[in-house]
């Protein structure tokens, strides 16, 4: 067998309804907007199975250029399920967990974004204090910030 080897991981994609209220919104956390089109054709759906599409995208990268997240809206075929709001117990894929600096801060703007707390910020021990919140249209988003020995 070949000795073929992880490259990295690429990109979480999250499908939203409205592309500029997410890009501000993981702008907001300290994400960049690294670049915007529209993917579309059956060749694109092939990969997708879904047929022909037409989808815009948003690529949004973290500071240290490490991680992205691949914003979608698709305008065909039209979305057909909604689980953002699905609790935490929920199966399947279900949020995106940042570090931060300061998680009360970030919080704070996020909340003026409408972003709301699902629970509490918790202390883990002597090294993070961590939160789930509920951003843009729902979506869970984890928060970690690392105390103590930085």
């Amino acid at each position: 067998m070949a000795n073929n080897k992880l490259l990295r991981m690429d990109n979480v994609g999250i499908v939203v309804d409205s592309l500029d209220d997410a890009i501000s919104f993981f702008e907001e956390i300290g994400l960049k907007l690294e670049g915007r089109a529209t993917v579309e054709g059956e060749w694109a759906g092939r990969v997708t199975g879904l047929g022909s599409q037409n989808v815009e995208i948003a690529m949004m990268v973290t500071p240290d250029g490490h991680s992205r997240l691949e914003l979608s809206r698709f305008l065909t075929p039209p979305t057909i399920s909604d689980h953002r709001t699905a609790p935490v117990n929920a199966l399947g894929y279900l949020r995106v967990m940042f570090a931060v600096e300061d998680i009360d801060e970030m919080v704070s703007r996020l909340s003026k974004h409408g972003a709301v707390l699902v629970g509490e910020i918790v202390q883990y021990g002597d090294s993070y204090r961590l939160c789930y919140i509920r951003g843009v249209e729902g979506l869970l988003i984890g928060l970690a910030e690392q105390i103590g020995n930085n």
